[in-house]
């Protein structure tokens, strides 16, 4: 795959706007009361993030900004975009040899995007497989923080 334009920016401009995006788009995600403005900036804010460390990212990077966008589509209740940005996760974990925590994430962004869809057994199954790469997680933070993103997964869609 070619790599993006840089757009005239050197990498440390590169860097600390996918950085800085990345950390305003976790912002919006964690705002209940957020505006449809809002919920539109969250979109193109992570999708931002994530063209930045196309540039100048290392492959978790990368990992990690689908991640992002897939989780702020299932936040909106979105299917479809989150299903493939989580199934683009995975196949970077896989093709990257990414950590367990990563797959563990991976997982989680799958059962996410299966709860949106209405798809219970899909739910269950990412959520178990999730579970099992956490348990190899071998950082006790790390490895609990997946667990407990993983256990707020829920088989029903969001309410609209």
């Amino acid at each position: 795959m070619e790599p993006p334009i840089q757009m005239g920016l050197a990498e440390d401009q590169h860097r600390r706007c996918a950085a800085g995006l990345f950390n305003r788009t976790w912002e919006l995600m964690e705002q209940s009361d957020r505006s449809p403005d809002q919920d539109l900036e969250m979109v193109h804010a992570a999708h931002a993030s994530r063209w930045h460390w196309g540039v100048v990212g290392q492959p978790v990077n990368l990992a990690r900004g689908e991640w992002q966008i897939s989780r702020v589509y299932a936040i909106l209740g979105r299917g479809e975009p989150a299903l493939h940005h989580a199934e683009l996760y995975l196949r970077m974990c896989e093709e990257h040899d990414l950590s367990e925590y990563d797959r563990a994430f991976a997982h989680e962004s799958l059962a996410r995007a299966a709860a949106v869809a209405g798809d219970s057994e899909s739910v269950a199954a990412h959520v178990q497989y999730g579970l099992a790469a956490a348990e190899h997680i071998e950082d006790e933070k790390g490895r609990e923080w997946a667990r407990r993103n993983l256990a707020t997964v829920t088989s029903e869609p969001p309410a609209d």
